[in-house]
């Protein structure tokens, strides 16, 4: 009985926090997703365009036909063969690139905005910082790259059918 009574009293000295749920509107700072979770996932978005270029530029550059080469260039001659499937080569080195940059980008911004003066509720401040966070820089960069190579292929073959 001691105890519980000691406990009560230890519950009823805690001091609670004081919340104001005005400031809760005027002060937003989140990052919309987690850094490393994002990072994983990138990853995994990345790895196969990366595997498909890398594919490409050794058997175009290097001249080599390996199994595995080979095995992926018979996968894509199979996919074009079979109707309304056309979207697959766009969706693989566009779509899941472009993905991996705006999940990445969503983990390393955050944003902060605050009132300036405490009289002037109408004046706000936006506050946009960037944390730098090694895996998804990189994501985000290789990204870039396999889109804008992809950009590039697309124009480059647009300009040799039309010549």
């Amino acid at each position: 009985m001691k105890d519980q009574d000691e406990f009560l009293k230890q519950m009823e000295n805690l001091k609670v926090p004081d919340v104001n749920p005005s400031q809760h509107q005027d002060m937003v700072k989140m990052a919309i997703m987690n850094a490393g979770r994002s990072a994983a996932l990138g990853l995994w978005l990345v790895i196969v365009p990366c595997y498909f270029l890398l594919c490409v530029f050794m058997y175009y550059h290097f001249h080599i036909n390996a199994n595995w080469f080979s095995a992926m260039f018979s996968v894509m001659v199979q996919l074009e063969k079979v109707p309304y499937i056309d979207y697959v080569g766009p969706l693989v080195l566009f779509i899941l690139p472009i993905v991996c940059i705006v999940i990445n980008l969503l983990s390393i911004i955050h944003v902060q905005v605050r009132p300036i003066d405490p009289d002037r509720r109408k004046v706000k401040e936006l506050n946009i910082s960037i944390r730098l966070k090694l895996w998804n820089i990189v994501l985000i960069l290789i990204s870039l790259a396999i889109v804008f190579a992809f950009i590039n292929f697309a124009m480059t073959e647009n300009i040799s059918i039309k010549n």
